[in-house]
């Protein structure tokens, strides 16, 4: 139980950090070029966005944690965190596309890319455990409603 706390505060601390550092392209244009784009009616207040990730960083922290837990030399567990280590690449590519390069279409194509990495990885993740899978559904759900934001700024821009 111990080695799971070690490996789950460790996959927390990565993910919220991985979160942290692409927030500095996020803030580098939500309160200007953000601001004056057209978005759609159910686009969420912006201060949404930062309690969000948070819970979903942490619930992703968790969820890897309880994968790496069952035993790294397991291929079942390489294979699983590498596929979660690559959609959360994705992830941060995301707001580096899209705030820091202000490219909606560019980021749209990430974004798409990482919502089939996320399904493969909860497909893995299922296959060591399904708790960690159920943890990241959240985050799938969360993404797919980012992908439909990310499709409709685009087209309305």
């Amino acid at each position: 139980m111990k080695k799971q706390l070690t490996y789950i505060a460790i996959s927390v601390a990565v993910c919220l950090t991985i979160g942290f550092l692409s927030s500095f392209a996020t803030q580098s244009s939500v309160n200007d070029w953000y601001l004056e784009l057209n978005k759609p009616s159910f686009n969420p207040p912006n201060w949404i966005f930062a309690p969000v990730w948070t819970i979903l960083y942490i619930m992703m922290g968790v969820a890897a944690g309880i994968v790496w837990a069952k035993g790294f030399y397991h291929i079942w567990v390489k294979t699983a965190l590498y596929h979660f280590g690559i959609q959360l690449l994705f992830n941060a590519l995301w707001s580096i596309i899209f705030f820091g390069f202000k490219n909606t279409f560019g980021a749209l194509l990430v974004i798409l890319t990482l919502l089939v990495l996320l399904i493969f990885t909860i497909k893995w993740f299922k296959v060591v455990s399904k708790t960690a899978a159920y943890l990241l559904i959240p985050y799938l759900l969360w993404v797919c409603f980012a992908t439909a934001l990310n499709y409709k700024i685009w087209e309305l821009n």
